[in-house]
């Protein structure tokens, strides 16, 4: 990295949400901050949410709430209607759901000018390549790539984004592979595992690749997402919320403002959408057994209300189930075994002792982001977690971090000079997958950086201001 004067940041990670801290982090010229970003693939921004190729596969969230900046809401929409993008997705207002490589574009367009152009060393420098492990320097952080490189800085940002599980190989594909790439042949008999939004996407390509054969989607509940309507949503003050109350409080209550709000001509999005600001708060004021119980029993119906599919997606879905293209069942696999070409897969059907077998060409696994650490592959991860310097939450879905997204170690220090943005960080924020609340997530954290509020050595008090 260019040597210079400036506070050192380096972001681990170059997709959505480390691009996203990039910008803010570098948003403010005075604030004499150098990033250097990290990230393998060879496009930014992307990841696996907007890397994908498919014109099938639009955003989850309306133009209106994509914007990169939180103090400046339509940004996203002024950029879809200067560059031209708004018209080619035939998007006439910001309540449209675009495409998502629209998306990519335009966080690629956001990091570009923060590259540089002229001779003066620009505040940011991407490097490509795998972080493989990161210790302490005399007064900061050095990060080590695969190919045995290293980069230094005074503090380290792990943004790793989702973590997808390889397909187990065979008869099995992951979502993230196109069919064609997946050997997929148009005439066989498909099993998709999840009726998420992952699933709707994968049908979506599906179709688009031509395919004419049988499509089943199975989960556990046979939920699928709902529907995006044009609604305001509620108001409501921190005092009307039920901080602090137990699982069974909390639901009664939310099922009680559904009802009156339905009573008076209201949606229940409007509810959803409303709580929406204050949901990372009622999460981490829930006990540790109430969130666990909210895992086991109420997440999937909280995930198919508050993620939700566009209302073109959706009428497309319901004609493919309707003309029998598409069939949703509710039921667990038990066992796929080999039989020649195809693979039989058995099932038992929700509330049902039957077991039946369908034969498939190919089976998609749909569920596979990972969300217990100690699955992960990523080598720097597994490097933290050995060393001592992270440590896997109680529920497994994420790393330990503080309110202010420094990494915990594992005799429980809060670090100084590591930090985590992004869905590494669910277990403290919950409702953290999403980029309206990613964007908020990285200005605060940007802000704290800029300001110089972390040390230059781990410590479990109070950070200290950084030493140059």
């Amino acid at each position: 990295m260019p040597q210079d004067s400036g506070r050192r940041v380096i972001i681990v990670g170059g997709g959505a949400s480390g691009v996203l801290l990039a910008c803010h982090l570098l948003r403010d010229p005075a604030a004499d901050l150098r990033v250097t970003l990290i990230e393998r693939r060879a496009d930014l921004g992307r990841g696996i949410a907007y890397g994908t190729a498919c014109r099938e596969h639009v955003l989850n969230v309306r133009a209106a709430n994509m914007s990169a900046f939180p103090d400046e809401p339509d940004h996203f929409w002024r950029w879809l209607v200067s560059s031209g993008a708004a018209a080619d997705a035939t998007c006439s207002d910001p309540f449209c759901f675009v495409p998502r490589r629209l998306y990519g574009r335009y966080i690629e367009d956001l990091i570009a000018p923060m590259r540089g152009q002229g001779e003066r060393p620009p505040p940011l420098h991407v490097v490509r390549g795998e972080a493989v492990a990161i210790s302490d320097t005399r007064s900061g952080v050095a990060v080590t790539l695969a190919d045995g490189s290293s980069h230094v800085g005074h503090v380290a940002v792990l943004a790793t984004g989702h973590e997808v599980a390889a397909a187990s190989g065979g008869f099995h594909a992951d979502p993230w592979t196109a069919p064609a790439g997946a050997g997929i042949a148009t005439d066989g008999t498909v099993l998709i595992l999840g009726t998420g939004l992952t699933m709707v996407d994968y049908v979506l390509s599906l179709i688009d690749h031509g395919h004419g054969g049988r499509i089943v989607a199975m989960s556990r509940r046979g939920l699928l997402p709902q529907v995006h309507r044009r609604v305001e949503p509620m108001r409501f003050d921190a005092a009307d919320l039920p901080y602090g109350t137990d699982l069974v409080y909390l639901l009664r209550w939310f099922r009680g403002i559904v009802k009156w709000n339905a009573e008076r001509g209201g949606d229940w999005r409007a509810v959803i959408d409303g709580i929406r600001p204050f949901t990372q708060t009622i999460w981490q004021n829930l006990p540790l057994a109430a969130k666990r119980r909210f895992l086991e029993h109420l997440r999937a119906w909280w995930d198919i209300h508050r993620h939700r599919m566009a209302p073109d997606v959706d009428v497309r879905l319901k004609a493919l189930i309707a003309t029998g293209r598409l069939e949703v069942v509710a039921a667990k696999l038990i066992a796929v075994e080999p039989a020649g070409s195809l693979a039989h897969a058995r099932y038992r059907r929700r509330g049902e002792a039957v077991v039946e077998t369908l034969d498939v060409a190919k089976i998609v696994e749909c569920k596979g982001i990972v969300t217990n650490p100690q699955d992960t592959t990523n080598p720097l991860l597994r490097c933290m977690l050995e060393q001592g310097l992270a440590r896997v939450d109680p529920l497994r879905i994420g790393i330990e971090v503080a309110g202010d997204c420094a990494v915990v170690d594992r005799s429980g220090r809060t670090s100084s000079r590591l930090f985590a943005v992004g869905p590494l960080t669910r277990a403290a924020f919950w409702e953290i997958v999403a980029v309206p609340d990613i964007r908020v997530q990285c200005a605060e954290l940007a802000k704290r950086l800029s300001a110089g509020r972390v040390a230059t050595r781990s410590s479990p008090g109070p950070a200290a201001l950084i030493e140059p």
